[in-house]
């Protein structure tokens, strides 16, 4: 049985679309505040809110679901826009236990942003020509055992 080298093992969107939901809900409030305060109905201010964070959201959600994404395949681990192949990475390193930090947790996380982003948990990685890296994400326990798994396949 073969299987499909893109075929998807792992993956985080980055951020969800449901935020845009907060949008409608800010118009909601500022339109319940208008009736209760005796204002009536002037759909101005709401209309306002519902474009104003809407779009302040539509614009952070994209961001990101670009820079915050995970991907494993059989080939690659894609964190955010930076491409790594599996070919590269040599070992994943065990989990950091205790008071002492292992030196990978000072190591490049992967992706083109400055560390591991906020909500996520880095994830060693020790890559060819004796590099250390940092992959990451919210679900790390369950990347780390697909990469575990791809890497020992192939790392006798």
């Amino acid at each position: 049985m073969t299987v499909p080298t893109d075929e998807r093992l792992f993956y985080e969107p980055g951020a969800s679309w449901a935020w845009l939901l907060a949008g409608p809900a800010a118009a909601g409030a500022m339109l319940a505040i208008q009736i209760s305060a005796g204002y009536g109905l002037q759909p101005l201010v709401p209309g306002l809110f519902l474009v104003l964070v809407s779009g302040f959201l539509a614009i952070q959600v994209k961001a990101a679901r670009i820079h915050t994404s995970v991907e494993l395949t059989r080939d690659t681990l894609r964190q955010g826009v930076e491409t790594t192949r599996l070919a590269e990475i040599v070992a994943v390193y065990p989990p950091a236990t205790g008071s002492e930090v292992p030196k990978w947790q000072s190591a490049r996380a992967l992706g083109e942003l400055t560390g591991v982003p906020r909500g996520r948990t880095g994830i060693g990685l020790k890559l060819s020509n004796n590099r250390t890296a940092q992959a990451w994400a919210r679900r790390h326990m369950k990347l780390r055992e697909e990469l575990t798994r791809l890497v020992e396949e192939r790392v006798p």
